[in-house]
């Protein structure tokens, strides 16, 4: 073995005890009491309370109003994912299909204005989307937190250069089939996209799952509350409640909300993958 691949393989080795030391700490504090994480910091050594902290954070009421607990932040989470990341697909492809398909005047400036978007991040349109979503009565509704969060070019983008990389070839032998629009998109296009899609649902899940900005602005309902969203505000009163606040409790929160997504991309690592990089069709 040469010292090249030596030095390769101990960088790679370094660079992933760098992210994975912090959220195994992380995981074994879990275990440990409230007394002995006030005292020592963060433990390196499985602990006892483990059970107990995790049944806490998920099912021991909490927050402001001593009302919220973290399965019902979860669930909101889950559904602010998954609706982020559906509504992103369906937005995305069917607005790709109009652009490439459809014989539109400005059609390609069209593309370009949706694609400007991209440069224009949440956190700068934040305050005219705010009193759009407001003036709309959707203040603490999934609708106010999903909708403007959908509003972007990225899904667009991707499906717009897949659809580019379509045989003309196979759309002609549609057309002479007599396919027509509808029968063509959800026929050949949808089944053909099914990678795609699989890749761009991973992304938006993850971005939809980690929001933290949006959420924040948007409910002021604690049975609205995200998981990522929540975690803060359950911390503050837990800390202003008590001698010793419930780290373990705080940290078992932590560690459910990097779950989901960790699991997602690496159940699904293949077809995202696959469907970056696939370019037969």
């Amino acid at each position: 073995m040469s010292w090249q691949t030596i030095s390769d393989h101990a960088i790679l080795i370094a660079g992933s005890l760098l992210m994975i030391l912090p959220v195994f700490a992380a995981f074994m504090t879990i275990g440990a009491s409230d007394v002995e994480i006030s005292r020592h910091g963060m433990q390196f050594t499985d602990g006892s309370h483990l059970a107990e902290n995790f049944d806490k954070a998920l099912f021991t009421q909490g927050g402001f109003t001593g009302a919220i607990t973290g399965s019902t932040m979860l669930l909101n989470s889950f559904i602010l994912g998954i609706g982020f990341a559906i509504g992103k697909i369906i937005f995305g492809m069917m607005a790709a299909y109009a652009i490439v398909y459809f014989r539109l005047r400005f059609a390609t400036f069209a593309f370009w204005v949706i694609f400007t978007t991209l440069l224009l991040p949440l956190e700068v349109r934040i305050l005219p989307t705010y009193e759009v979503v407001h003036g709309m009565g959707l203040i603490n509704t999934y609708t106010g937190l999903i909708l403007p969060l959908v509003a972007s070019a990225t899904a667009t983008f991707f499906f717009r250069q897949f659809f580019l990389s379509i045989p003309e070839e196979l759309v002609e032998a549609a057309r002479i089939d007599g396919a027509g629009p509808v029968k063509f998109f959800f026929d050949i296009l949808v089944p053909l996209s099914r990678t795609m899609i699989a890749a761009i649902f991973i992304i938006m899940f993850v971005y939809g799952w980690n929001q933290y900005l949006w959420p924040t602005l948007i409910t002021t309902d604690e049975a609205m509350f995200t998981l990522v969203r929540g975690i803060k505000q359950i911390y503050q009163s837990i800390d202003g409640g008590s001698d010793i606040p419930e780290f373990g409790r705080a940290l078992a929160l932590a560690f459910i909300a990097i779950l989901p997504p960790v699991l997602v991309v690496v159940i699904f690592q293949s077809w995202f993958v696959k469907g970056l990089v696939e370019s037969d069709k």
